[in-house]
């Protein structure tokens, strides 16, 4: 494996493009096509059931079965097995903050921390430092399959994959010869103009917290009503009250969480307090990890704050990649410090916190937020979806990596596009293989 530059020490940009030149000595931009599913160690059955461990044994088979609804969702719902098969495949050893599982449906719409929206690569649960093409394979595998449950055509599928790594080369071209601070503040300024994202724009502007309110709580009963206004609803498989030890528990937890925030929004979240937990079941992959949700209430009744606690386990990347820094060790921590630093703004709330030895990631919920739908990714709106993904992930990975030492190993791009367009598609089929069998066997 090439050795990436050293971060620890000021590097110039020349020696920095050198080292990803010499990357490709080690493993030739070509070679990183290459998939070959006889090479795997465990079996996919296998390794999902590993992943599946630590969670709460009555979700998984809701999991199970959302998984089983197209090759999407098992794609969404495996990204063990998918970082189990790169693992086995040759890469470049140029290391960056990988989002770890970087797939179309896990960008999407939220308010940051000035009140305006913001549309940014929004889920770091696997978040770790690895080779920064993993990142590149999980988000064209994902547009290839997108696409076609969509009703787009292979080659339309494949013009996407190609449009999101040319922008994305090209970009990180951009960012090797920008200033630093430049780069790390570079915004994407036509978000309204691809027509996903204005639609998920428009959707998070009306997901307001009255909205929420209304959505996931109802009037708490006079008897029980204790100056509490509103309490969780239960709405079973999805959504329940939590009580009793299980509720004193997460509240407690909050002390901890409010130490990793800022002073100033330390003083904020001062100003809120907690009245009602729930359970709220959320996403693919994550089904069966406990997620709880705090209502707090400020300024009144009428000025509630949703906290999200939510469980985090190690990468799905850890397995295969050097020990990561004792810092490292609690999960939550990890997920905070990936998304801060991938992120051109994140959630002011962002933190974490340990309940009971497990460990926590906290974030607001539904501030705002909206995910594209699937089903409008076709056609000519898949293409220019995909454009935009390779442009945010090019972002990230030049705030959280060494954009120069990455445009030294693309060069001009087309190489390492068609290797990544090649992979997609055995791996794109890989899925489906490995969906069918799910459905099968479950």
């Amino acid at each position: 494996m090439a050795k990436s530059p050293d971060t620890s020490r000021w590097l110039p940009p020349a020696a920095r493009l050198a080292a990803g030149r010499a990357a490709r000595k080690h493993t030739p931009r070509t070679t990183i096509a290459a998939f070959n599913p006889v090479a795997r160690i465990h079996a996919a059955a296998a390794t999902l059931s590993a992943a599946e461990r630590d969670r709460v044994p009555a979700l998984l088979a809701l999991k199970h079965q959302r998984m089983k609804s197209t090759p999407f969702a098992f794609f969404r719902g495996s990204v063990a097995v998918m970082a189990s098969d790169l693992a086995s495949t040759p890469h470049s050893g140029l290391l960056t903050q990988l989002c770890g599982d970087a797939h179309v449906s896990n960008l999407g719409a939220y308010e940051a921390a000035d009140g305006l929206l913001v549309f940014d690569i929004n889920d770091f649960d696997e978040t770790a430092r690895g080779p920064f093409e993993w990142d590149l394979k999980r988000l064209a595998v994902s547009i290839q399959l997108a696409g076609r449950q969509a009703g787009s055509s292979p080659a339309v599928c494949d013009s996407a994959v190609t449009t999101c790594l040319r922008a994305y080369s090209e970009l990180i071209a951009q960012f090797s010869q920008m200033p630093a601070l430049q780069a790390f503040r570079f915004r994407v300024h036509r978000l309204g103009a691809v027509k996903p994202v204005a639609r998920a724009l428009d959707m998070a502007l009306r997901a307001t917290p009255a909205h929420t309110i209304a959505n996931l709580t109802s009037p708490a009963p006079r008897s029980t009503a204790n100056s509490i206004a509103r309490r969780f609803r239960t709405r079973r498989p999805d959504l329940w009250r939590v009580t009793g030890r299980e509720a004193r528990d997460v509240l407690a937890s909050l002390s901890a969480y409010a130490e990793t925030l800022l002073p100033e929004q330390r003083h904020l979240l001062a100003r809120y307090r907690p009245v009602d937990v729930g359970f709220k079941v959320v996403g693919t992959g994550s089904i069966g990890m406990r997620d709880y949700i705090v209502l707090l209430e400020g300024n009144g009744p009428a000025d509630p704050l949703f906290l999200q606690i939510k469980q985090q386990t190690a990468s799905a990347y850890a397995p295969h990649l050097p020990p990561a820094p004792a810092v490292e060790l609690h999960h939550g921590r990890r997920v905070a410090l990936g998304q801060r630093l991938m992120q051109l703004q994140s959630d002011p709330f962002l933190g974490w916190t340990s309940i009971a030895s497990r460990h926590y990631l906290v974030r607001q919920l539904n501030d705002h937020k909206a995910a594209i739908a699937i089903t409008r990714l076709k056609g000519a709106a898949l293409v220019a979806y995909a454009e935009l993904c390779g442009e945010l992930l090019a972002r990230s990975h030049a705030r959280a990596g060494d954009a120069a030492a990455l445009h030294g190993y693309i060069g001009g791009g087309s190489k390492f596009t068609q290797a990544i367009l090649a992979f997609s598609r055995a791996y794109a089929t890989q899925t489906l293989a490995d969906w069918q069998s799910f459905t099968r066997k479950k």
